[in-house]
């Protein structure tokens, strides 16, 4: 994985430059994610795996499939992508662009797995309480897992907090083998 990731880091960063200057995150970060799906689609990756295939071959298709979606700019990072035979790092470029963009406007995405459904007071008044302990716009993602019996498990990039009952019985049986 960390191997992908170095090799995606020089095309995200780019891509995140050029559309930062020239004011188009939103717009790079739709078109990187809708890149990310095509390219992840089987026959896609069949398509993307072929040897026969040239390099320009590969990238007029993968052009041609995400139709009007992508402008004249974004058709020429995907044609570079290809001559570097790149395409199929796509969703880790669009991830780290995605990591890119956050960071420029401070801000996180944070999912919230609880056990029960979470109204939007309690949504407000977590979102409020996360954004200030961490310093940064909080999107907030609510999710039901009725396995954690109660509480709520937060994940916030590599920032995990585990407040669910189910944690706790964890941790309790963790400490009574010890």
């Amino acid at each position: 994985m960390a191997e992908l990731t170095t090799l995606a880091r020089p095309y995200a960063k780019a891509a995140f430059e050029h559309a930062q200057a020239h004011q188009q995150l939103a717009n790079w970060s739709a078109m990187l994610g809708l890149a990310a799906a095509v390219s992840e689609d089987d026959t896609m990756q069949r398509l993307l795996k072929a040897p026969r295939l040239t390099s320009a071959q590969k990238a007029a298709t993968f052009i041609e499939v995400c139709g009007e979606k992508f402008d004249s700019q974004a058709q020429n990072f995907i044609h570079v992508v290809a001559e570097n035979e790149r395409l199929l790092l796509l969703p880790e470029i669009a991830a780290l662009f995605d990591l890119y963009k956050a960071e420029q406007e401070k801000s996180v995405d944070v999912e919230v797995t609880s056990a029960f459904a979470l109204n939007d007071e309690q949504q407000d008044k977590l979102a409020k309480v996360l954004s200030a302990r961490l310093g940064r716009e909080v999107r907030l993602h609510a999710a039901l897992d009725a396995s954690l019996i109660g509480g709520v498990v937060i994940r916030a990039g590599d920032l995990v907090i585990d407040g669910s009952v189910r944690g706790k019985l964890a941790q309790l049986a963790e400490a009574l083998k010890s």
